[in-house]
């Protein structure tokens, strides 16, 4: 009997034991799970800390660098902008000077501001000019010489035109001139140096030159009697670039392509002879790519067979070539001339008609027509009856 009590009780006190055991573990959880809540917390806290302390620096980064280095400085230094200079070249040698805090700060500000009219000279600047200052006094500097050379080239011309130009007023050798033009690993070095405006689409197959239609017409001034054709092709491209990205948000509302584009102006600048001719002929071209209509500009044509023609016949339309617009559907394969800044406007805002042709007299008078009809008759008045 006393044994049975005796096992009754340690069964008891071994209940008693088990119960104070699960309470132990449920405030040993409680314990854990307190623990996680303030570790939790903590991270969340150190978490919120960087993320402040990381945008305020980020903050204090660009103020710092949009800020003039000393605004009290009465400092003021002699800087040097060598003529071909980049934007990063600039924003560098500004830095370097102290003019500013911070070259990419400063590369992204001239971005946003379609800042690109500077010019090569020598600058009195200061540590406490702010950045528009900066900016709109590299616009007016004086030249560090006077120029040595000076080579104009028109609106119109091709890559051929244009090295025969250099090889008459510059001495460049025009075959040597033609050779880089089709250097693949030059022609792709210049399209990482000029993302804006060169891209892969230069490079097809069918193009006979790729830099054909990019080198913009102007009078360039050299500081040496001898430049070299890489010279000529920066400041060309530089230009390019200059008024190219003035149109940049146009052309990226369009639908067409840098490169379309410029194909586009260069068959505009071919074909009209004054600027309201442009806008005109531009509609003309845009009517005929909305009916399906091709182009078919004698220009193409011309370009296609390499040389000039005075006088077109059936034969010379007959050519294979992705250039000959009387054969391709829509835009040739690339530009055939470099093209005026008018062009590119009249290309990008185009007057609105109703004209699906046109043709010019002998005395350069543009004649529209809406029907084939009134292409012909007009053809027979100023054309037939002048030969």
């Amino acid at each position: 009997m006393s044994n049975d009590k005796s096992k009754e009780k340690e069964e008891k006190n071994n209940k008693s034991k088990k119960k104070l055991t699960y309470k132990e573990i449920s405030q040993e959880r409680a314990k854990e799970a307190s623990v996680a809540r303030k570790i939790i917390l903590i991270v969340f806290i150190v978490l919120t800390a960087i993320i402040i302390i990381g945008g305020f620096s980020g903050y204090k980064y660009v103020k710092k660098g949009l800020s003039p280095v000393d605004p009290d400085s009465d400092e003021t230094v002699n800087v040097t902008i060598p003529l071909g200079s980049s934007s990063s070249d600039i924003a560098n040698i500004l830095e370097d000077e102290g003019i500013i805090t911070n070259s990419l700060i400063y590369r992204f500000y001239v971005k946003f501001n379609n800042a690109a009219d500077f010019q090569a000279g020598d600058y009195s600047l200061s540590p406490s000019m702010t950045l528009a200052e900066v900016t709109e006094a590299l616009g007016t500097g004086s030249l560090q010489q006077e120029a040595q050379l000076r080579v104009t080239v028109p609106e119109g011309r091709n890559i051929e035109e244009i090295a025969s130009i250099y090889q008459e007023h510059a001495g460049i050798d025009s075959e040597e001139f033609l050779e880089k033009m089709t250097d693949q690993s030059y022609i792709e070095g210049l399209i990482e140096q000029y993302p804006n405006v060169l891209t892969e689409e230069i490079l097809a197959e069918d193009i006979v030159y790729p830099l054909e239609g990019y080198l913009f017409p102007a009078t360039y001034e050299f500081y040496t009697d001898e430049p070299t054709i890489d010279d000529i092709i920066t400041q060309m491209l530089n230009k390019t670039n200059d008024v190219v990205v003035a149109y940049y948000d146009q052309i990226d509302a369009s639908d067409l392509s840098i490169h379309e584009v410029i194909t586009f102006s260069s068959l505009v600048e071919e074909e009209a002879p004054s600027e309201e001719d442009r806008r005109e002929i531009a509609g003309v071209f845009n009517n005929r790519l909305n009916e399906g209509m091709k182009l078919q500009t004698d220009p193409t044509v011309i370009y296609a067979h390499g040389e000039h023609i005075s006088r077109l016949t059936y034969d010379h339309y007959e050519i294979d070539s992705p250039y000959n617009t009387y054969q391709v559907q829509g835009l040739p394969v690339g530009p055939i001339a470099n093209f005026g800044e008018s062009s590119l406007s009249a290309v990008l805002d185009p007057e609105e008609n109703n004209y699906l042709y046109f043709l010019a007299d002998s005395d350069g008078n543009v004649h529209y027509s809406t029907t084939y009809e009134e292409h012909q008759n007009l053809e027979d008045k100023y054309i037939h009856n002048e030969e």
